[in-house]
């Protein structure tokens, strides 16, 4: 299966509950305004946004044999997402209490480990038939890191709120042509990205929210975008959709400019969906339509 993006890392099934409020460090009762569940995974996220701006994506992710994963499986196999799925020793699930202003606490209720590798022929073999390479944090795209920098393809990674010092991050950071991020708690994400330029990647981006984004080039020049207004309804999946309209519009050839302006448009088309991408709205919610 050929795929012009090859995704690793985690897509699972996700409890949202939306508060007033995040919780206090406490014992207390709090009342929920809403919840549902759906698809989640940051790797889940991009391959939507991806596969729907029509750029052909594969996403290797993992799951268990068990009801969430099968809901995850079928979730985005019927939004159009290809998958080349390994055997979890667990499906990922998540809580996430959330605001309606984009505040969240994930509780990750479980995470599979990394596989044996008895599936890295094929792995191998996709990474090296696409044109770009994106790897999320999770153990199983960690492994895959050396595997990915032997195909010589470009290598794209997300690091979303890291601090500046977790080691978790660093073998993404060092393997990384392009780098993506948020500013939740960097002390500073302008010094960030310049670093990041400076250790050799070629393109560094953070993204602030309401406030837009700010990216550095190879030339450690500046570059922002402001965000597209939009009444929002969940903030899950905004910044995995910006990362995939930067990442679709760089390999159709725009400058940086015009492909900051693509990702703030494709966040804003999943900030009015309780779901990762508005392709889930027909899987997850028929009734609805």
């Amino acid at each position: 299966m050929s795929a012009s993006v090859f995704i690793a890392g985690p897509a699972s099934w996700n409890t949202i509950v939306v508060l007033d409020r995040l919780p206090e460090p406490m014992p207390h009762m709090q009342f929920a305004e809403d919840s549902w569940e759906t698809v989640g995974g940051t790797s889940a996220g991009k391959a939507l946004s991806l596969t729907a701006l029509g750029r052909t994506t594969l996403l290797h992710a993992l799951s268990a044999s068990d009801e969430p994963g099968r809901k995850v499986r079928d979730a985005l196999a019927r939004a159009g997402v290809d998958g080349l799925w390994g055997a979890g020793d667990v499906t990922e699930r998540h809580l996430n209490l959330m605001t309606r202003a984009g505040g969240r606490v994930s509780l990750y209720l479980s995470s599979p480990g990394a596989t044996d590798g008895a599936d890295d022929t094929a792995l191998i073999a996709a990474m090296t038939r696409a044109d770009v390479l994106v790897l999320d944090l999770a153990a199983e795209p960690l492994r895959l890191i050396p595997a990915a920098q032997s195909t010589g393809k470009p290598l794209w990674v997300d690091v979303h709120d890291y601090d500046g010092t977790a080691d978790f991050h660093r073998p993404f950071l060092d393997a990384a042509d392009a780098v993506f991020c948020n500013a939740d708690r960097l002390p500073d994400p302008i010094d960030f990205l310049h670093a990041r330029i400076a250790a050799g990647s070629s393109l560094a981006v953070c993204t602030l929210g309401a406030g837009g984004a700010v990216a550095v080039d190879s030339d450690h020049v500046e570059h922002r975008v402001a965000a597209v207004p939009v009444d929002v309804v969940d903030t899950n999946g905004a910044g995995d959709a910006f990362f995939a309209g930067v990442l679709d519009a760089r390999f159709t050839g725009a400058d940086l400019d015009t492909a900051l302006r693509a990702g703030a448009r494709a966040a804003s088309t999943v900030l009015g969906t309780r779901h990762l991408h508005p392709t889930l709205d027909p899987v997850l919610d028929p009734r609805d339509e």
